[in-house]
């Protein structure tokens, strides 16, 4: 008998009847499952409302933890001639710019011709020398026309020079024009022309311009920037100047004529103070979220937040105010120690955070070392030739001193012969090959010339500076002169790894100049310790030793002090340890996502609970099914006898009535 069909023997054990025992079997179970399920998921939001809090306060705290967001410089000029941008490290302060001379790029021009790719200029070739680099090219039957000439100087890309040919209406102009401004990029032109003469306004000498031989026209002259700055005469070769105040850099475009221009540098205290401001809204934002899922009403608890009690909550929040609270170590004897100073206060009754700008900008005007360390990581050191350079994630807020055993020097090389009052540099010895801190160059070559001992040394110093293996390395030699007259080259760098030697060298280089093909003295590295304990010292890099608590701090030591060089203070800002709290609640394993990690092992539980009660509930159906269709089975049986009896007993008693 299938499940449909129960009750038909009895009447009474429907299946409705088996829906409805089912049912009630299942109500209360089901019930206590979906408060549980909507309980957990009402605490999965209010973590996840929490969590998208926390995210949202890191971005401003992190921007807050780096130095440059708190001293954000603005720039102004009085004089739409003289333009300047900052950077972080410029000082703050007023200059006086005046600009005689803007720097200009030189331009040569040839005679009208009449047409740029029919008229030939005759062979043979043009030295070209721009700057530094000269080259040689080649002119013949197949580039001797205007155009020819300007394409086979634009095809070299070593030369910083355009070369053009300007249709003037009246006839065509070919235009060599330096790329870049300043005396040193002037052109010079010098022609070895086949015609045999070099020198005539003829053929290819039409051409030559250089201190000998000027046929061409100067459209443009060659100059350097004439200013100065607080009244001090400078030159440079540009417009953009950026290396005269470091960090401040100047846009020349006019000249002054007389009234300088004003420069300020000052403090952009609004950019900060609108960092701090998104600072303290995304703080409040987290509070408002934390206030809201814990907040308890004793006369109705149905309105109370529904994480009210949660330890992970109250941790924190715990945290939080703690990290806000609290005196910054290292800052404990400045002026600046705690948020409170500088014009955020916390309210005890919600905990929300109030800024006060005024106050804010009074005290970084004031103190702005002070307020950086209370927002982000900063180094402290005492001695004037020791800075603070780097910290790892290791490294521990505190005060650590540092003791010298070995300074830093530079790898070098000194000449074995004195130079004497003038020295002649000829083929014999302008030629030769150095190794800077491992890097070879390519031949250098002298310009042949008498010099006197400073003009060689700065022949010397220019030549190997400008030689490209080393430039883009990073390599660069300074050259000077020792007391016995020895020409020394000594590496810009420090440390075991800075190293100078010569590894080719011409005839008579040694007897003349001094040095041979042969290693300098290398370098040595920083030595010492840091809190006592022995560190890494590599150029003048000294790192703190590993699991000290300096482990990771690293200084930088200048000079050539042996002993105590005092201490370095590392500070640790609220941004900074903000960073990193809210960096240990979101990881995978922190509080917020165990919290999570928890809730969710609820749900499955809840979704475990109900296969659970699935499986118990249809046990029963199917129990009371069998019960139900057997007694419905003898029911039927019982009607069945009990209709044959009544049959037997109504034919009984028609017989007797008969």
């Amino acid at each position: 008998m299938s499940v449909s069909s129960i009750g038909i023997g009895s009447g009474v054990l429907t299946s409705k009847l088996i829906e409805d025992l089912t049912a009630a079997e299942r109500a209360p179970t089901e019930l206590r499952l979906n408060r549980k399920e909507e309980e957990v998921q009402a605490e999965l939001s209010a973590v996840g409302l929490l969590r998208s809090a926390l995210t949202d306060l890191r971005l401003p705290a992190r921007i807050l933890s780096n130095p440059d967001a708190l001293q954000e410089l603005t720039s102004d000029s009085s004089s739409s001639n003289v333009g300047v941008s900052v950077s972080s490290g410029a000082a703050l302060g007023q200059y006086s710019v005046e600009v005689a001379e803007l720097a200009q790029a030189h331009s040569i021009s040839t005679g009208t011709f009449v047409d740029k790719d029919v008229t030939t200029l005759g062979s043979g070739s043009l030295s070209v020398k721009v700057g530094d680099v000269t080259k040689s090219i080649t002119i013949d039957g197949s580039n001797n026309t205007l155009e020819g000439i300007a394409n086979a100087i634009n095809s070299d890309e070593d030369l910083a020079l355009n070369a053009s040919v300007i249709d003037t209406g009246s006839g065509f102009v070919l235009v060599f024009a330096a790329q870049n401004s300043g005396t040193d990029n002037a052109v010079e032109i010098t022609v070895a022309d086949t015609d045999g003469d070099s020198t005539d306004a003829l053929g290819l000498s039409q051409l030559s311009f250089n201190g000998t031989t000027s046929h061409l026209t100067e459209s443009v002259v060659a100059k350097d920037a004439e200013f100065t700055v607080n009244g001090i005469p400078i030159t440079r070769q540009d417009n953009t100047i950026s290396d005269v105040i470091e960090g401040v850099t100047f846009n020349l475009s006019g000249k002054t004529n007389g009234s300088p221009a004003t420069i300020t540098v000052s403090q952009d205290s609004e950019k900060v103070v609108e960092r701090v401001q998104s600072f303290i809204d995304a703080f409040n934002e987290v509070k408002n979220v934390i206030n809201e899922v814990t907040q308890f009403d004793p006369d109705n608890l149905s309105t109370s937040g529904i994480l009210v009690g949660d330890s992970t909550v109250r941790a924190v929040n715990n945290q939080l105010r703690s990290v806000l609270s609290q005196v910054i170590p290292g800052l404990e004897g400045s002026s600046i120690r705690s948020l409170s100073e500088v014009g955020i206060s916390t309210n005890k009754d919600t905990g929300l955070l109030s800024f006060n700008d005024t106050t804010f900008t009074e005290k970084l005007a004031e103190s702005p070392d002070d307020v950086i360390a209370l927002f982000a990581e900063q180094g402290r050191t005492t001695d004037a030739q020791v800075s603070y350079h780097s910290k790892t994630v290791n490294t521990l807020p505190g005060t650590y001193d540092i003791d010298i055993t070995q300074a830093a020097t530079n790898g070098s090389f000194s000449g074995t012969v004195a130079i004497g009052a003038l020295t002649t540099i000829n083929a014999d010895n302008d030629t030769f090959k150095i190794s800077v801190d491992g890097t070879e160059s390519a031949e250098i070559t002298l310009t042949a010339d008498d010099y006197t001992d400073s003009a060689l040394i700065t022949e010397l110093q220019k030549q190997i500076n400008a030689d490209a293996n080393l430039s883009n390395a990073g390599r660069s030699v300074t050259v000077s002169m020792d007391g016995s007259g020895n020409l020394q080259f000594t590496s810009g760098t420090f440390g075991s790894e800075s190293k100078v030697s010569f590894t080719a060298i011409d005839t008579t280089t040694s007897a003349t100049l001094g040095f041979s093909a042969t290693d300098g003295v290398d370098g040595l590295d920083v030595e010492g310790t840091i809190n006592g304990e022995v560190a890494t010292g590599k150029g003048q890099i000294l790192k703190g030793a590993t699991d000290d608590a300096s482990d990771g701090v690293a200084v930088k030591v200048e000079g050539s002090s042996i002993g105590s060089r005092g201490s370095v203070t590392f500070i640790e800002g609220v941004g900074e340890r903000l960073v990193d709290k809210l960096n240990s609640f979101l990881e995978f394993e922190g509080i917020i996502g165990a919290r999570e990690t928890g809730l969710k092992s609820q749900l499955e539980e809840v979704a475990k609970g109900r296969s659970q009660l699935d499986t118990r509930v249809e046990n029963l159906r199917s129990r009371l099914s069998a019960q139900f269709t057997a007694a419905d089975i003898l029911v039927s049986q019982l009607n069945s006898t009990q209709d044959f009896l009544k049959s037997q007993l109504d034919a009984l008693s028609g017989s007797s009535d008969s």
